[in-house]
C-alpha cells in the first residue's frame, strides 16, 4: 500500500454519494473507515470489498449519527483499528418533502436529528481526535441548493441544510487556529428526491443549464479536491454542484 494520503471517515457510505466519495478518497491513497446504520450492513460490506480491491486499508463502523455516544464510539474505534483521523465526511442525511401545514413535529425532529445534529456530532469529536494529533485536518460536511435558498415542502429538510451551512461556516472559525478546514458540498439532486422519473424530474432537469442532473461522481471529484493538501487555504467554503442552476 504505498503513497497512502492518511485516513478518512465516511458516513453515509454504503451508497450514493457517500458509496462514491469513499471509493474516490481510497482511490486517492486515503485508507478508509466506512460507516451506515446496521441495517446497511451488506451493502457496506460491498463496498469494503471494492476499496481493498484498490489495495486500501479500511474498516466497517456501523453506527447511528444522531447519537452521540454512537458518534463518539464509531470515530474512536476507527481511529484505534486505522491509525489516525485525517479527513472526515458527514455524508449521511434524510431527505423530506412536506408542506409545514402537514409536518408532524416527531418528522421534524427526526430530520434535524440526522441532519443536523448528526454533522455537528461529526464535526465535533473529528475535531477533538484531529487537535489532538496536531497536524490538521479536513472536516466536510453535506449541505444542498435547499441550504441555499427555501423551497416549498422543504420546511423541516432546508432547516437543516441551511443550519449546515451555519455551522460549517462557524466551526472552520472555531478550528482555523488547529489547521483545520471545514467546508461542504452542496448537491441540487436531494431537491428532487424520489420522483427520478416523473414531471419534478423532468421539470428540475429543465431548470439545470447544463442540461443533467449532478453524478455521485460530480460531488466526489469535489470532495477529492478539498480532501486534499491543495485546498489547505479554503475553508468555511459552501461549493454548489447544481449544474448553473444557482449562480452565488
Amino acid at each position: 500500500m504505498s503513497d497512502k494520503k492518511g485516513f478518512a471517515f465516511i458516513t453515509g457510505s454504503s451508497q450514493g454519494i457517500g458509496k462514491a466519495i469513499a471509493l474516490r478518497l481510497a482511490a486517492d491513497g486515503f485508507d478508509i473507515a466506512l460507516n451506515d446504520l446496521p441495517s446497511k450492513l451488506e451493502q457496506l460490506k460491498d463496498v469494503e470489498k471494492e476499496i481493498q480491491a484498490l489495495q486500501r486499508k479500511t474498516g466497517i463502523f456501523v453506527g447511528d449519527v444522531s447519537n452521540e455516544d454512537s458518534v463518539k464510539s464509531v470515530i474512536e474505534s476507527a481511529v484505534k483499528q486505522l491509525g489516525s483521523l485525517d479527513v472526515c465526511v458527514a455524508n449521511a442525511g434524510v431527505f423530506t418533502n412536506r408542506s409545514i401545514l402537514d409536518t408532524p413535529a416527531e418528522e421534524w425532529d427526526r430530520v434535524f436529528a440526522i441532519n443536523a445534529r448528526g454533522p455537528f456530532l461529526c464535526y465535533k469529536y473529528a475535531a477533538i481526535q484531529m487537535v489532538s494529533q496536531g497536524r490538521g485536518g479536513r472536516i466536510i460536511g453535506a449541505c444542498s441548493l435547499s441550504g441555499r435558498r427555501g423551497r416549498r415542502g422543504g420546511v423541516s429538510y432546508c432547516g437543516t441544510k441551511f443550519a449546515v451551512r451555519g455551522m460549517t461556516q462557524s466551526a472552520a472559525l472555531d478550528l482555523a487556529q488547529y489547521g483545520i478546514t471545514v467546508n461542504a458540498y452542496a448537491p441540487i439532486n436531494d431537491v428532487i428526491g424520489d420522483d427520478h422519473d416523473g414531471s419534478k424530474h423532468k421539470e428540475y432537469i429543465q431548470s439545470i443549464p447544463l442540461g443533467r442532473a449532478a453524478e455521485p461522481s460530480d460531488i466526489s471529484n469535489l470532495v477529492s479536491f478539498i480532501a486534499s493538501k491543495e485546498s489547505s487555504y479554503i475553508t468555511g467554503q459552501m461549493f454548489d454542484v447544481n449544474g448553473g442552476a444557482f449562480l452565488n
